[in-house]
């Protein structure tokens, strides 16, 4: 994708979409993306659906499938 430390990217899911920088570290999988939920300045929330375990019935606050694209 071409994107750098500090790149900005559009981060979509079926639900929505936030912008925010990259952040490129070892510490994460390659092909897993970590956006910290607690900051309202990038409202990740926005891509969570409102889709509930079956077994517990609780919502899945903490895993979405999502698509990059590069912001200029």
């Amino acid at each position: 994708l071409g994107l750098r430390q500090g790149s900005r990217v559009k981060v979509s899911s079926t639900n929505g979409y936030v912008e925010t920088k990259v952040k490129v570290t070892e510490h994460i999988r390659q092909g897993v993306v970590f956006i910290p939920f607690h900051f309202a300045e990038v409202a990740v929330n926005k891509l969570i659906g409102n889709q509930h375990d079956p077994v517990v019935l609780i919502p899945e606050f903490k895993v979405c499938a999502v698509r990059l694209e590069g912001v200029k």
